[in-house]
């Protein structure tokens, strides 16, 4: 029974055979507990119990049965029913093991088995008409994906023709385009070249101008120097000092402007030539991206050098888009444009600030020469009256000596009328107990003191007022004496000293009239 069951046994049977014990002998084997009965098919001792989980669900009794092979024993009345019998036959017939004969010892089993292991006619012909519908349903569906792969053929052959003409089409309106913008930056790059180059004149036309404002400056500058040795009350700001601080001021403004404007000019012609880099920048990438894109242009299916890139439309390089890539363009167009405009306004800024600086010189060169002769004039009138001024002031110092003798001996006279009214408050004073009355005398005595306190306080003030204005006016006949001795020599100081330097202008190739 054991070689029956065993991988040899199976290896010598033929392949039909071998797929009869398929299912039992290779899978399945007896347990000790199986009982022995007669025919080849066993059993279990204990099929009436179930390893379910459902404990309703009988157990078959067919889960621990092993087959052994028909030709091992011969067909004898073991495996016959006689009932069944036909009268024809020398022999009984063959009667297979099944789930209901088998069990002969159990008959109960072999019911409850039958009741849970066959199909109605019903649910056969059921069974039936679902594979006829899973056959047409997978036929149907199989014609459906082959016409659908016919047109998504057809749709993505079409699909890709269009795409790749489009690309095309595409490709030639972007050489178009930068054909279109280099011809701009090239005719914008030639524009600011030549800009640049007279712009580069006017700078030194500047540089000139400003040098040519140092000779006046050191004069102006030499006149104030000059008019700094004078001494006290003619170290005026008088209008010679004004005009010679505006001539200076002027001349500073003026180098001041030109400096800016000298800085502006090479500021300028450093952003013109970014600005020119730029255009160049720009026009050599233009020329690089015309030829690829000429080159992509040409390329077709046939051509040669075409090649697989895997993942090459996952990787994005761009950094810009159509609009801001023509913005570009224009913007440094735009740059380039507004830089000539400067420059151009830069130019005609400085033409017209080398005048003007060129006649502000001069009038203030010629203000200046005018003030120092007002000027002359005016110390010479002021020294006479400067001389009028000390005698009257001398006559006046001697008045205010009288009248400060005058004031002394009057608060020298309230002494006595002061001791007299102390002296009776001081007495009434010493009233005994009741008698040490407010009384109207004693208010008019106290009234009386505080009077003349005022009057002395009075007296003090003025002479006080007195005493100074003499010493003012002692300071003022010193400064009086002083004066005359300073306008002389201020006067000696402005007609010889400055107006020596001033006889000439300096400056005879700045202006332009």
């Amino acid at each position: 029974h054991c070689f029956f069951a065993s991988p040899q046994f199976h290896s010598l049977l033929p392949q039909h055979a071998r797929s009869l014990f398929k299912p039992w002998s290779s899978t399945t084997h007896a347990t000790h507990n199986m009982e022995q009965i007669s025919g080849p098919p066993a059993k279990t001792g204990t099929f009436y119990q179930t390893p379910r989980s459902h404990p309703w669900r009988p157990t078959m009794g067919y889960e621990a049965v092993e087959v052994t092979p028909l030709h091992e024993q011969p067909i004898t009345n073991q495996l016959v029913a006689s009932s069944y019998s036909p009268s024809a036959m020398c022999s009984d017939p063959v009667t297979f093991p099944n789930l209901v004969t088998g069990f002969e010892r159990n008959p109960q089993h072999a019911a409850r088995a039958a009741l849970y292991t066959r199909y109605t006619p019903n649910e056969w012909t059921t069974s039936n008409v679902s594979t006829y519908a899973d056959a047409d349903k997978n036929r149907n569906y199989s014609e459906k994906v082959r016409s659908e792969a016919v047109r998504l053929m057809r749709e993505t052959d079409e699909k890709t023709s269009q795409g790749q003409r489009d690309a095309a089409r595409r490709l030639g309106e972007r050489i178009t385009d930068i054909t279109f913008w280099r011809n701009e930056l090239t005719t914008e790059l030639e524009k600011l070249i030549a800009e640049s180059a007279q712009l580069t004149d006017t700078k030194r036309n500047v540089q000139k101008a400003l040098q040519d404002l140092e000779p006046p400056l050191h004069i102006a500058q030499e006149c104030l120097y000059h008019r700094e040795s004078r001494k006290g009350i003619e170290l005026v700001h008088d209008h010679v000092e004004k005009s010679l601080l505006v001539e200076v001021d002027n001349l500073r403004a003026s180098q001041e402007k030109l400096s800016q404007l000298l800085a502006k000019i090479t500021k300028q012609l450093a952003d013109c030539r970014a600005a020119q880099h730029s255009l160049e920048d720009d026009i050599s990438h233009k020329e690089s991206a015309l030829g690829i894109d000429s080159i992509c242009h040409q390329l077709n299916n046939y051509s040669r050098g075409i090649n697989y890139y895997g993942g090459i439309e996952k990787y994005d390089p761009t950094v810009s888009t159509p609009g801001t890539w023509s913005g570009s363009s224009s913007t440094r167009i735009n740059n380039s444009h507004s830089e000539r405009s400067k420059s151009c306004q830069l130019r005609s800024d400085a033409e017209s600030l080398i005048n003007a600086v060129a006649t502000s010189v001069w009038d203030c060169w010629s203000n200046t020469n005018n003030a120092f002769n007002n000027r002359a004039s005016e110390m010479l009138e002021a020294k006479s009256k400067m001389q009028l001024h000390l005698h009257k002031t001398q006559q006046e110092i001697f008045d205010v000596e009288k009248h400060i003798e005058l004031l002394r001996k009057a608060i020298n006279d309230k002494s006595n009328p002061m001791k007299v009214a102390q002296t009776r408050l001081e007495a009434r004073a010493h009233r005994p107990g009741i008698e040490m009355c407010r009384d109207n005398a004693h208010l008019r005595l106290v009234e009386e003191v505080c009077t003349i306190q005022d009057s002395v306080a009075t007296l003090h003030r003025k002479l006080q007022e007195a005493e100074a204005q003499h010493q003012q006016l002692l300071r003022t006949k010193s400064q009086l004496e002083s004066n005359l001795k300073q306008k002389v020599d201020a006067l000696f100081i402005d007609r010889e000293k400055c107006m020596g330097l001033r006889r000439s202008f300096p400056v005879n190739n700045t202006i332009k009239y």
